[in-house]
């Protein structure tokens, strides 16, 4: 009730009794603050700074922090650093210190960014050094008296402290980096030589292995692996950070050799590092030793339960080991806490479909399009599990909208096609077999399925024309010749003479051929080699070849309609997950200051501006 609040601090800082009329000023300029009314709270707030004596030297600080604030978030940059500038000249902080970089850093100031990145390493943390709670042996009142204060509030909040500064550090080195130097290599590595100078040593191995993250980002990975094989020799916490990336880079290029080492490195380092685990997990699973891969994707889960890498992975064990149950289990959890990631809502989906309960993975699917419309791969997938239910028309919605997206699917182009043929509509089949044509030239059968469709709809002349052409790219079709003997008789052509001599030349190869097979399959006995070779001569020539996926339904009712010989082959029938291939989540670990949590982004684009206000 922002209104409400303001008329009634106006009517007490009206009362000129009232001494305190600056404090309320300062709760005036955060009101208007939240307002972004920010000309009005900068004026309130100078009015408070004017009331307010100085002898209150962290109120006048703070109501000067909110100034800067304000004023950064008008873009005048110029203002807010001069604000900044007289806090960190007479009681400075962590939060003015980070606004003054990112004030600098607004203005592209190189020099003023190092001076305010050294200002802000040398502000006095306050807190008691760790070796003040190691305990002495040898005096048990002593012992007890440290066992009691260790994890008290006030060590609590010192190690807040300590995180906070740290977290500022890092920001600020990340953010000003590759600014402040000819490159950021430059940049970082000044300003590790500042934090080594500092009471933050402990930081510099951290910077380091920002840096190499910083090689990823750019695409530079041998220098990102180099930079990475520097901590080797290194403390163990840091040398299980960079081992644990190096195993992660060297997984996503296959080295799973490498990758392995650099897990096993990562792990001996420090048992309890999740991600550690997880890599070494994905290395083991990708060998296919699955009941081993979910042993330490458990061990990760057991370090860290907010690991979901680790519980995706294991979902995906047990789907490869057909623990279908505890697979779905696995998934479902993860939902819980991952509401709306498209990866676990298509798992979820595949499971249900891999047990048999079709219904249950549509409704998956449908919460998958939702937060996903566009994905033409759970959409075809929709389509084929309503065309496995018989709801035709459902299906060719699906199938229709994932075309609309990815117009280069050649599953679902060849369902779309079928699917107009076996209702009568062979015109509008024609522009599917066109496309499939353009994206396999190659493929005789898409342009054999054109002109069918042309003589099916009653355009003679156009199929003709058609077969000529494949003729011409495929003179050793068969069935092209089958066809252009027949139309050429019914419309009474002389060519037809021509087609029929090549027809019987190439029929009398084929039976040439078929022959010295059965001889070589006579002779060595081995029957189902023969068949084999069969198979592939039989394909040579331009046969129909058998498709052994779901996905021939409807192209079983095409070549099943009258007067229709042309081979139509349904493709098999790979898995649609090319948006959600199955992942292995191989991490990779930021460096933070707790030695055994797994390390997320830590972009300073997401960090506030050290907004402080008073509460009223």
């Amino acid at each position: 009730m922002h209104a409400e609040a303001l008329n009634t601090y106006q009517v007490i800082v009206k009362n000129k009794m009232f001494s305190n009329a600056g404090r309320l000023k300062v709760n005036m300029g955060n009101i208007y603050l939240k307002q972004r009314n920010y000309s009005k709270a900068i004026k309130f707030y100078r009015m408070a700074l004017d009331q307010i004596p100085s002898v209150h030297k962290e109120m006048r600080i703070k109501i000067m922090q909110n100034i800067g604030i304000t004023f950064i978030k008008t873009g005048q940059y110029s203002d807010a650093i001069n604000s900044f500038e007289h806090i960190m000249s007479t009681a400075p902080n962590l939060k003015s210190g980070f606004n003054l970089i990112l004030s600098y850093f607004a203005i592209g100031d190189r020099e003023k960014m190092k001076k305010a990145f050294q200002k802000l390493i040398a502000v006095p943390l306050e807190i008691d050094e760790d070796d003040k709670y190691i305990a002495p042996n040898d005096d048990p009142h002593t012992n007890l008296v440290i066992e009691a204060i260790k994890n008290d509030h006030l060590r609590q909040m010192e190690r807040e402290r300590k995180a906070m500064a740290e977290k500022y550090i890092m920001t600020a080195a990340k953010l000003i980096a590759p600014v402040i130097e000819t490159s950021f290599a430059v940049g970082y590595d000044w300003c590790v030589e500042v934090v080594k100078a500092s009471q933050y040593v402990e930081l510099a191995n951290d910077l380091e292995i920002n840096k190499a993250i910083t090689y990823l980002r750019q695409k530079d990975f041998n220098q990102a692996v180099e930079t990475l094989k520097m901590f080797e020799k290194k403390d163990s916490r840091v040398k299980s950070a960079a081992a644990t990336n190096l195993s992660f880079l060297y997984y996503l290029e296959n080295e799973f050799a490498q990758a392995s080492s650099y897990a096993d490195l990562a792990v001996n380092s420090d048992r309890y590092n999740p991600s550690a685990l997880t890599n070494k997990g994905n290395t083991v699973f990708a060998n296919g030793d699955y009941e081993k891969a979910a042993e330490f994707y458990k061990e990760a889960l057991r370090n860290d339960s907010s690991c979901t890498e680790a519980l995706y992975n294991i979902g995906l064990t047990y789907k490869k080991l057909n623990r279908l149950l505890e697979a779905l289990d696995c998934f479902l959890k993860l939902h819980a806490i991952l509401r709306n990631s498209a990866q676990v809502l298509y798992q979820i989906a595949s499971v249900y479909e891999l047990m048999d309960d079709p219904n249950q993975a549509i409704e998956w699917l449908m919460q998958l399009i939702s937060v996903v419309p566009t994905d033409s791969r759970a959409l075809s997938k929709l389509g084929e599990l309503y065309d496995s239910e018989g709801d035709k028309s459902q299906a060719f919605q699906y199938y229709y909208e994932s075309y609309r997206y990815f117009p280069s699917n050649i599953e679902v182009i060849e369902w779309l096609g079928a699917y107009y043929i076996d209702t009568q509509f062979c015109e509008k089949a024609i522009q599917y077999f066109e496309r499939a044509a353009l994206i396999q030239p190659t493929q005789v059968k898409w342009q054999l399925m054109v002109a069918s469709c042309f003589r099916r709809s009653g355009n003679y002349q156009k199929a003709l024309d058609t077969y000529k052409d494949i003729h011409r790219k495929f003179p050793e079709n068969v069935e092209c010749l089958r066809f252009l003997v027949r139309l050429c008789t019914d419309i009474g052509l002389k060519e037809v003479q021509e087609y029929a001599t090549k027809l019987k030349r190439l029929e009398k190869i084929k039976e040439m051929r078929e022959q010295r097979i059965k001889s070589g399959r006579d002779g060595s006995g081995g029957s189902r080699t023969s068949s084999r070779r069969e198979g592939s001569a039989s394909s040579d020539s331009g046969q129909n070849c058998n498709a052994s996926s779901k996905g021939e339904r409807l192209s079983a009712k095409l070549r099943a309609l009258p007067g229709t010989n042309e081979p139509y082959e349904s493709s098999s029938n790979r898995e649609l997950d090319a948006s959600y291939v199955d992942p292995l989540g191989p991490q990779t670990e930021r460096p933070k200051t707790t030695a055994k949590k797994r390390v997320e982004e830590d972009d300073f684009a997401d960090e506030e501006l050290g907004e402080d206000l008073l509460p009223d």
